[in-house]
């Protein structure tokens, strides 16, 4: 673990260790991986877990997977379009024209390695609660009917904070 991250979760003011709150802001295919790994792993061992999902992160909880028009104005629906969702996320690093996703999911398959779709499935079925940025969602012009229906409800950062409060919080 990088020495930066391992200071700030030590620094922080802890009071239930079996909390975890995580804020996914990239749409990256392997920082959500990673965001998703990390929430069911926490899941599976009794952690209350909380993944706040913020601009390019809405993609891993839209309702529609691929590329859909979704939001209010055109703007809003070309973003949409362009986010691609849930099967159309590229990877941070080596996306090869958008190859990136469709190896490591094969590579992953062939490994016996759950994929960020199962991922997202395991952390559904394990009750991981899942947050919407209310800000990010006005800016892109989506509306809570956009998303699946794990998401609880759309949260500002101060009411997020708030569920937080008390465990350890994780960016990606």
């Amino acid at each position: 673990m990088d020495n930066n991250i391992a200071q700030m979760l030590e620094n922080q003011n802890v009071t239930n260790p079996k909390k975890l709150s995580i804020i996914a802001f990239s749409g990256d295919f392997d920082k959500l991986t990673a965001t998703f790994t990390i929430a069911t792993g926490a899941a599976a061992v009794g952690y209350e877990v909380n993944l706040f999902f913020t601009f390019w992160g809405l993609d891993a909880i839209k309702r529609k997977t691929g590329r859909a028009p979704l939001g209010g104005g055109f703007i809003a629906k070309i973003f949409g379009i362009m986010m691609g969702g849930l099967s159309n996320t590229p990877t941070s690093r080596f996306n090869f024209c958008g190859f990136g996703p469709w190896i490591f999911r094969k590579l992953m398959r062939k490994n016996n390695v759950a994929t960020l779709e199962e991922l997202v499935e395991a952390a559904k079925a394990l009750g991981v609660n899942m947050y919407a940025c209310e800000m990010a969602m006005h800016v892109l012009g989506l509306k809570k009917s956009d998303f699946i229906n794990e998401v609880k409800e759309e949260l500002g950062v101060a009411s997020f904070l708030k569920i937080s409060e008390g465990g350890r919080t994780i960016f990606i």
